[in-house]
């Protein structure tokens, strides 16, 4: 079965970050997280922020992995089944100022930095400095939510269904970065710290971002990693991974986050 992609959605009015109808910022004390001064809570799940981090990029990313939840914005996670595995994985994001940052992140934190957390970049027409918490964010949410959830098929290891279609992206099974990648593949990701299954949760990215609109304006600074950076594309190209992405029983988001969630 499959959804319909939504490669814009509809103009809502920006959230005032000083009055969130949504979210409370709250002071934290939770243990193992001592150096995140304040945090929000989206569906139980929590992110946290250092001092140096604004509100202003909080509650941006607490709206985005709303939006990423309850893609249809009705007050309810879209699959209650995720939410509950990222919360009983102890997932969370760690928010600190930058990739510079002192800060030690905690075990099973994704890091999100207040200087890739980019708002305006949705209201510029998604150009510019792109906004790394499409990226971050969804990142807990397909490592520590789908892929236990549904390891047969979302599992980032391989033999799953992701993984094999990732194995025909990259034009073959590589347990580790290959020296070249074959010329025909599409998925050419280099970094050689992210081992197979942090490819897998790369891959994943990739493809789901492209079908939802986030790529189409970036060809010329992914294309190194990712040459499928439309809904078309994606479509047309990858097939393995249109088919995973749009069936409904997992209910992938099909509208791209813009960070005003309303419900």
């Amino acid at each position: 079965m499959s959804a319909c992609f939504l490669v814009s959605a509809c103009k809502k009015k920006p959230i005032d970050p000083g009055n969130d109808p949504n979210f409370t910022i709250i002071a934290n004390s939770d243990d193992g997280y001592g150096m995140y001064n304040r945090k929000v809570e989206v569906f139980g799940i929590s992110i946290y922020a250092h001092r140096k981090v604004g509100d202003t990029k909080l509650l941006h990313a607490a709206n985005v992995l709303a939006q990423y939840l309850d893609n249809d914005e009705n007050g309810t996670a879209d699959n209650p089944l995720v939410v509950s595995k990222i919360i009983e994985n102890k997932a969370s994001i760690g928010m600190k100022k930058s990739s510079s940052s002192w800060v030690k992140t905690p075990e099973n934190a994704q890091d999100l930095y207040d200087t890739e957390c980019l708002p305006e970049w949705h209201t510029n027409g998604k150009t510019g400095q792109f906004d790394a918490t499409l990226e971050e964010v969804l990142h807990v949410i397909t490592h520590s939510g789908y892929a236990d959830v549904y390891p047969s098929q979302l599992g980032e290891v391989k033999g799953s269904d992701l993984c094999n279609a990732m194995d025909i992206a990259r034009g073959g099974y590589y347990e580790n970065i290959p020296s070249n990648y074959p010329s025909s593949a599409w998925y050419t990701y280099d970094d050689n710290t992210c081992d197979y299954g942090c490819q897998a949760t790369e891959y994943l990215y990739w493809a789901l971002t492209s079908l939802l609109g986030a790529q189409a304006n970036r060809l010329d600074e992914i294309e190194h990693e990712w040459k499928l950076n439309t809904q078309y594309l994606v479509q047309n190209s990858d097939t393995s991974i249109y088919a995973i992405l749009t069936d409904t029983v997992f209910k992938f988001p099909t509208a791209l986050p813009d960070g005003t969630y309303n419900h």
